[in-house]
């Protein structure tokens, strides 16, 4: 799973189609979609014409819990609309109430012994979460995808899915005022980075998933380009000690 990869929440029609065709000729190999975000169509038509093998590029896509009693549906009319067989991460959206989780849950461990997901995951849980659904499952979501940025680093948390071996993926991590935080701002001048590529840095650095999203050709291109510098540790714990501030 690459740990940068391409955010669609939010962008819709012609505008998706061209913002992740940019993204997969910035170099982008990791697309991040949903069911409630609309755009599954326009993402695999840019997809399947990009000519990249099917292969070369991660596809995640999400299913809301509401879901729950036409899951496997679900996920086939998510492939038909991205042109593919098959996804390599799918992911509850979010928790569902009552035994929602847990009976999703197996209809996921269903998914992915049928072939039609290489991976399942889960999106905005927290460790009891976690803990119920691998208890029901009998195996733990290989990811969570939740809102991240410096401004809500907790180390107890990235400590608690490592101690599940579960992968933390970020989202929004370009919210919330990261990008005019003084800090964050200051970092960037002084390595001669935009707040957006230091953020970024900030979670490769931490060997966190993190997926910006953008409809700016200029911004998607720059959001990529991030694996000429690195952060010092000074800045690292600059930017992890945003939270308390």
């Amino acid at each position: 799973m690459p740990l940068l990869g391409f955010g669609t929440w939010q962008i819709k029609g012609d505008d998706a189609v061209r913002a992740t065709t940019t993204a997969l000729e910035a170099g982008y190999r990791h697309l991040d979609t949903a069911t409630v975000y609309g755009n599954e169509r326009e993402v695999g038509r840019a997809l399947a014409e990009s000519g990249l093998a099917r292969d070369d590029v991660f596809l995640t896509t999400k299913c809301p819990p509401g879901r729950a009693g036409s899951a496997l549906d679900t996920l086939r009319e998510s492939l038909d609309l991205l042109q593919t067989d098959h996804l390599d991460l799918w992911l509850i959206h979010w928790p569902g109430d009552g035994s929602v989780n847990e009976d999703l849950w197996r209809r996921f461990v269903e998914a992915r012994e049928e072939g039609l997901t290489r991976e399942i995951g889960v999106s905005n849980f927290d460790a009891s979460l976690l803990d119920a659904v691998t208890e029901a499952g009998g195996e733990a979501p290989a990811v969570n995808q939740i809102e991240w940025s410096p401004l809500l680093y907790d180390a107890d948390v990235v400590a608690e899915h490592r101690e599940r071996e579960i992968v933390l993926e970020g989202y929004s991590a370009l919210r919330g005022g990261t990008l005019e935080h003084p800090t964050i701002v200051a970092i960037a001048e002084r390595v001669g980075r935009t707040p957006a590529q230091v953020i970024i840095r900030w979670h490769l650095e931490h060997q966190i998933v993190v997926i910006p999203k953008s409809v700016n050709a200029d911004r998607i291109r720059a959001n990529a380009d991030v694996g000429d510098f690195t952060l010092s540790e000074d800045d690292m714990s600059s930017l992890d000690a945003l939270r308390a501030r």
